[in-house]
């Protein structure tokens, strides 16, 4: 019998038009689920943020009702940054023979746990136990997700897929805090607690019904990355760079809730609603750095940060307040993009490794800058946070700064090219997982 659609064959145009249409129908109904897939990936990537940093808005009610200082209540914030910044490279590498979905899965499902241990926590110390294994789930799933968007859609959306991954992380620093704080207003800080768990909940299920079977396909060694920080002068700065902006942006942001109680004199019924206003800043300020220059937008985001602290640290009243935190928000709502934006371009080969060591310098940044707030809160003033990290925006300032004008990072940006190679995205240059990704064979 002829195959259909040859001369002899009954079948004809027609059948072959019915193919084409059900091919069609499926690659759509494909597109559909890997836009599901990246939406299920970046809703863990928001969940996972907000439950880091959720303790920002809550520091006071949960050091008054523990009974510790504001500095020791800090340690919610230090110790799943820390933790986080270890396992981001220890997870990448040792998941290595595991279904990335499945990774997934098992580290969402340990952050929801660990928040709904925290809101019936006894006591402080069990609360900073839960607090440790929030980190292990921040450092591995943000480490991992930042590569998946390449095996869940077409080639042409990898750039989209990944910006919203990655859109869960300042959406998350700018919009999950004071969402929190204002839970823990209206129901107390452990009804916060437990909205992040549930929130938790609801994201493993999205990840179980949406994210296909992930295989791995390139694993990544403990000798490559300080091959890399070691070669790559543009991969060092920007290390570097990372760790002084994030450092100094805790130190300030991790206490802003009694800043702006003792220093600028708010009402403590309006924290909630001007850390929101401080997030919408952030958002638009998110989008207005996209696009741009990563070296020129931290050197203008370092220098205002630096002023914008000082002067937060030293003018009294609301309404400067006020002024100071949305500029604040604004600002420092571009540095997540900028700073992936400034490893792509170091290291366009090798962009995956780099990425690595952006997210563990980054995490134990805000372990570093919640640590070194504390010490300056309880062994000198609330003011003294701002002002350190006014001091470490401008170090951070100065080094963008001699960074761009170095001709031999310069050459280490352009050698490596301006944009990833040609079958390279901006994830790690994982093209080849195109071919092993379930959705994009239909």
């Amino acid at each position: 019998m002829p195959p259909p659609g040859s001369p002899g064959s009954s079948a004809g145009p027609a059948s072959a038009t019915g193919e084409a249409v059900a091919v069609a129908a499926d690659q759509a109904a494909a597109g559909w689920r890997g836009w599901g897939a990246v939406g299920a990936v970046a809703l863990g990537i928001f969940c996972l943020i907000t439950s880091e940093l959720l303790p920002v808005g809550l520091l006071t009610p949960v050091g008054a009702d523990l009974g510790v200082s504001d500095g020791t209540a800090g340690l919610m914030v230090t110790v799943p940054g820390l933790i986080a910044g270890f396992c981001a490279p220890l997870v990448t590498v040792g998941a290595g023979r595991l279904d990335r979905r499945w990774v997934l899965v098992v580290l969402i499902a340990l952050m929801a746990v660990a928040n709904l241990v925290a809101a019936l926590a006894p006591g402080f110390g069990v609360l900073l136990a839960a607090r440790l294994l929030v980190g292990v789930s921040v450092g591995g799933f943000w480490a991992i997700a930042g590569g998946l968007a390449v095996r869940l859609v077409p080639a042409h959306h990898v750039g989209r897929a990944t910006a919203l991954v990655f859109g869960g992380v300042p959406t998350a620093s700018v919009l999950g805090v004071p969402a929190g704080t204002l839970l823990g207003e209206l129901g107390g800080w452990r009804f916060a607690f437990a909205a992040v768990g549930g929130l938790g909940l609801l994201t493993l299920a999205a990840l179980l019904l949406l994210l296909p079977p992930l295989p791995p396909t390139r694993t990544i060694t403990f000798a490559q990355l300080p091959a890399l920080l070691r070669r790559n002068r543009a991969v060092r700065a920007g290390v570097a760079v990372t760790f002084l902006l994030v450092t100094g942006q805790f130190a300030a942001y991790t206490f802003v809730r009694p800043i702006l109680q003792d220093v600028s004199g708010v009402n403590a019924a309006y924290v909630s609603t001007l850390l929101l206003g401080y997030g919408v800043a952030g958002v638009a300020g998110n989008f207005l750095a996209g696009a741009r220059d990563p070296y020129r937008t931290l050197f203008t985001v370092g220098a205002s940060l630096a002023v914008i602290l000082a002067l937060l640290a030293t003018v009294p009243g609301p309404v400067a307040g006020t002024v100071l935190l949305l500029a604040w928000g604004l600002v420092y709502g571009g540095v997540s993009v900028s700073l992936q934006s400034w490893m792509i371009k170091a290291a366009p080969d090798d962009a995956e490794a780099a990425s690595s060591l952006m997210v563990a310098m980054f995490n134990l940044a805000i372990a570093a800058g919640a640590l070194a707030g504390g010490l300056a809160v309880d062994g000198i003033s609330v003011p003294a946070a701002p002002w350190a990290g006014a001091a470490l925006m401008a170090l951070a300032a100065v080094t963008v700064r001699v960074t761009s004008t170095s001709r031999a990072a310069t050459r280490a940006v352009t050698g490596g090219g301006e944009a990833p190679a040609p079958g390279a995205t901006p994830t790690g240059g994982l093209a080849e997982a195109r071919d092993a990704s379930p959705v994009d064979r239909r």
